[in-house]
């Protein structure tokens, strides 16, 4: 589960004067480190939080300057996540060296994340303090996902069902993709970690990811992953709660602060529960009641 040190601040970015914390964060850009041009703007972006890739996105050949761009960007004012290479490869000692101490380092997403051990390994070497989110993209992952969750600095996990498909030669529909999501959320509930963060939807159609994004809600992920920001208003908006949602909570919240917090009937505590979770969402996203 998360274990990270007291003084340890969860990373926030201000979005339209909004900060949205990592814990709670909905959108997910991941950039490709190969275009260091574009990542001022993608820090400006309504991405919630930003990921710069030097793992899939990067031609091997090209991670040593994919690496060092990502670094000075990062050493000189930038803020952001980066998605490093799986610990098996390489490249992985090399990212995590690069990549310690840096005062724009807000994590890491840790790629193809297979044992609770890989993750306690790289929040280590980053010096016990740099959270990490890990993605989890196999089979192997899929079932060790409860011991990653509770690994020691484990953030957040990640669903990868691009490789998770590649891998197991599942079917991309929604049932046969349920599995391995709820999978997912079981083990970050153990874990004592937020909500997981869902897979990119691939293409273009804005009706097709309010469905996949939808459908993750419904599942229990909190997050999800993207590749374009023309995607990022339409995540921030499914994963959110509704206005009408928002007024229920604070509707809800008023009347048992009048009534003295008395508990009426069973039914109380859990509505409770949902009413606290919604209206704390609700704030944090700027979302105003009816």
């Amino acid at each position: 589960m998360t274990d990270l040190p007291d003084e340890f601040s969860v990373p926030t970015f201000d979005i339209g004067g909004q900060p949205v914390s990592a814990e709670i964060a909905r959108s997910w850009l991941l950039v490709a480190a190969t275009r260091p041009e574009t990542f001022d703007s993608a820090a400006s972006s309504r991405a919630d939080q930003i990921i710069l890739d030097i793992e899939d996105a990067v031609d091997p050949k090209l991670k040593p300057k994919a690496r060092d761009d990502v670094a000075a960007w990062l050493a000189n004012g930038g803020e952001a996540w980066v998605r490093i290479n799986d610990h098996s490869s390489d490249f992985w000692s090399g990212d995590v060296d690069a990549l310690k101490g840096l005062p724009g380092l807000r994590g890491v997403m840790l790629a193809k994340t297979e044992f609770g051990a890989h993750v306690t390994e790289t929040y280590d070497r980053l010096g016990g303090s740099t959270p990490v989110i890990a993605l989890i993209e196999s089979a192997l992952g899929i079932e060790e996902a409860r011991a990653i969750a509770e690994a020691r600095g484990a953030f957040r996990l990640a669903f990868g069902s691009g490789d998770y498909r590649r891998d197991t030669g599942t079917g991309a529909d929604d049932l046969a993709m349920a599995y391995p999501r709820s999978r997912l959320v079981v083990a970050s509930r153990i874990g004592g970690l937020p909500g997981p963060i869902d897979g990119p939807t691939v293409g273009s159609s804005h009706p097709v990811l309010r469905e996949q994004s939808a459908l993750a809600v419904t599942l229990g992920l909190t997050g999800k992953l993207c590749l374009d920001v023309e995607q990022l208003p339409v995540i921030n908006e499914v994963i959110s709660p509704t206005r009408s949602d928002a007024t229920w909570a604070r509707d809800f919240l008023d009347d048992f602060e009048s009534r003295g917090r008395v508990i009426r009937d069973g039914s109380d505590l859990p509505r409770l529960g949902r009413a606290q979770k919604i209206d704390k969402l609700a704030r944090a996203f700027g979302i105003r009641p009816l």
